[in-house]
């Protein structure tokens, strides 16, 4: 067999097809500085970069068999990374906005004293989901949007890293929009 350096990215598509780790072995070794460095640039995040590039070389090894041997391999993985960073971004503005969105809501001024006991009652919800996150979670959480500081902020005040940050929010924010959506969903029923 020959030297793997040697073949082409067609050729080792040919095989990594065919199940061949050391073609893998291979795409994995000419292509994942290349593709880090891509995504650092578009992210400014190392962690999250490293994240999203692995995430691409297993989601290429267990689709590995639909992968079209006739394309141009590099411009495909270039466009699957800029993708995941595009995913990336997409997710972040959601999850913001939704708490945002909930917090304007929430800062609206009530019509009615039945209203302000419906808001009163989803705060102390809210709260009460807020502060059954775990203990570094939800200190995170109520630093980023209590008192409004960056990640960068959170992290050197907690002497953490801006990745670390970055998940701690993201994994709060799912796990109150997973809480709080038939419960937000019943609060705005009362209201039409």
């Amino acid at each position: 067999m020959a030297d793997y350096r040697t073949l082409s990215d067609q050729e080792l598509t040919g095989l990594l097809k065919q199940d061949d780790q050391a073609a893998f072995a291979m795409i994995y070794q000419r292509y994942y500085r290349l593709l880090y460095i891509h995504a650092l640039k578009k992210l400014n995040d190392e962690e999250e970069a490293k994240d999203i590039i692995q995430e691409l070389f297993t989601t290429l090894w267990t689709k590995r068999e639909t992968i079209l041997q006739d394309t141009n391999f590099a411009a495909f993985l270039y466009t699957s990374v800029r993708n995941r960073v595009l995913d990336y971004f997409s997710h972040q503005k959601v999850a913001s906005k939704y708490i945002d969105s909930l917090q304007g809501y929430i800062d609206t001024d009530p019509v009615s004293a039945d209203d302000r006991v419906h808001e009163r009652e989803l705060l102390e919800f809210i709260q009460a989901e807020i502060e059954s996150l775990p203990p570094k979670m939800r200190a995170i959480f109520l630093l980023s949007r209590e008192q409004n500081l960056s990640h960068k902020e959170i992290a050197d005040q907690l002497g953490i890293s801006e990745q670390t940050v970055s998940k701690q929010i993201s994994n709060a924010l799912k796990v109150l929009r997973y809480k709080m959506g038939a419960s937000v969903f019943v609060f705005f029923l009362f209201h039409i």
